[in-house]
């Protein structure tokens, strides 16, 4: 893959992610931001498998879409910007090293965006105003105890990340195989027959 089509790519998948989160956070914030997570733009992770160009484009692309929700959530917010990026690119990279195995690479996004997220959603969700208290229809309060918020964050968000990567992103990465689209070719077409979906 040439440098100017690995940056085209990484762009692309940038903006469209970025874009993507936008909308659906602005759209359906109750179901994309907070302790509960079903963000759609999530299932463009399995691009990783496909693509090395997805790796930077995701993280460039969260950056952004986290970068845009900072001006809700004020100066919380650049801990938004900073390690949800930073766990968007640790999956996406994870994606990618184990994209032989589709099931095990898609793991990636979803252990990343799991620990990583609600470290810091606690305080973010404290910062906006919202708390745990307001998910008491779940029976649970845990505003007041930091590892019990960790605990049902990491289990929400990765509940959340996983319906979405595997129950959206899976069926996506297969129509892509199927198209056999041209960026398809390059580094990760040797593996195109290897996959285990």
């Amino acid at each position: 893959m040439t440098r100017t089509r690995y940056i085209a790519q990484a762009g692309v998948i940038a903006a469209v992610y970025a874009a993507l989160t936008i909308v659906v956070v602005q759209s359906f914030s109750l179901l994309a931001w907070g302790p509960i997570q079903f963000r759609i733009s999530e299932a463009m992770t399995v691009l990783a498998v496909i693509t090395p160009a997805a790796v930077p484009g995701l993280a460039i692309g969260s950056v952004v879409a986290n970068a845009v929700g900072a001006a809700s959530t004020g100066v919380f917010g650049l801990l938004d910007v900073v390690f949800g990026s930073l766990g968007t690119l640790a999956g996406a990279a994870w994606s990618w090293h184990f994209r032989r195995s589709t099931a095990f690479a898609l793991l990636g996004p979803v252990v990343a965006n799991a620990l990583i997220v609600p470290a810091y959603l606690p305080i973010l969700l404290q910062g906006a105003g919202i708390g745990l208290g307001q998910y008491r229809f779940l029976g649970v309060d845990a505003s007041h105890a930091y590892l019990a918020m960790y605990a049902f964050g990491v289990v929400t968000v990765g509940i959340g990340e996983a319906v979405v990567v595997y129950g959206l992103g899976l069926p996506l990465l297969a129509a892509l195989r199927r198209l056999a689209l041209p960026w398809l070719t390059g580094p990760a077409a040797e593996d195109r027959g290897s996959h285990d979906d």
